[in-house]
């Protein structure tokens, strides 16, 4: 077999392999779980204020949509789509709110976007794993940077070159330029939930959008 027909075949089966890693069919699964439990709520509750909505989705419904979605976080559009869908459909569901453009309805509704959940969580979870809250050997994900250039806060890190798409947008990948633009006082937090109000008061106040 000639170098160019085994270089041919093992690109074929890279290209093959990484094609797995795409996460479209879990998508389509977490998506079709969430409808299901929506469509359950619909029949059984009906229309729903507000607060009532909240508690049922944030509970029953979006958990499906999030269950380590660090390892499978979509960023194709038609899987982002897919995700974010039912979310739409979801507040509709709240009494009053059907004819209302569906940003409307997040900002009443005091909720994310799927997209900005997903960063958000991917940031917290960082936080935890460099700060040893996770039993993971973090040097497996993240390297420390000690470049001067980079933004100075305590726990900096290193982004390694990737020519993949679909390794740039792996977990230990894609959060390191939103990690590194975090002001450094975020990181003096002392637990979990000091970091969460901290990330979500300097969103808040760098008028980070919520769609």
């Amino acid at each position: 077999m000639s170098p160019l027909t085994q270089g041919l075949r093992y690109r074929a089966a890279c290209d093959h392999y990484y094609s797995n890693l795409k996460p479209r069919q879990q998508c389509v699964k977490a998506a079709s779980k969430a409808s299901s439990v929506l469509g359950w709520i619909n029949r059984h509750f009906g229309s729903l204020n507000a607060d009532e909505f909240k508690i049922l989705y944030k509970i029953y419904v979006r958990p499906h949509m999030e269950f380590c979605v660090q390892a499978w976080s979509p960023y194709l559009q038609k899987d982002i789509r897919c995700l974010q869908k039912v979310q739409r459909r979801a507040t509709k569901v709240v009494h009053g709110l059907n004819n209302i453009a569906y940003d409307d309805r997040l900002e009443i509704l005091g909720l994310l976007s799927l997209e900005k959940r997903r960063l958000r969580g991917d940031l917290i979870e960082v936080f935890k794993i460099l700060t040893d809250r996770e039993n993971i050997v973090k040097h497996q994900f993240f390297t420390p940077s000690l470049c001067s250039h980079l933004r100075g806060h305590i726990l900096k890190l290193l982004k390694p070159r990737s020519s993949r798409q679909v390794r740039q947008h792996f977990f230990s990948q894609r959060v390191i330029d939103e990690w590194i633009k975090l002001p450094s006082d975020i990181f003096t937090s002392t637990s979990v939930n000091m970091f969460k109000n901290k990330l979500d008061d300097h969103w808040n106040n760098v008028g980070v959008k919520r769609y």
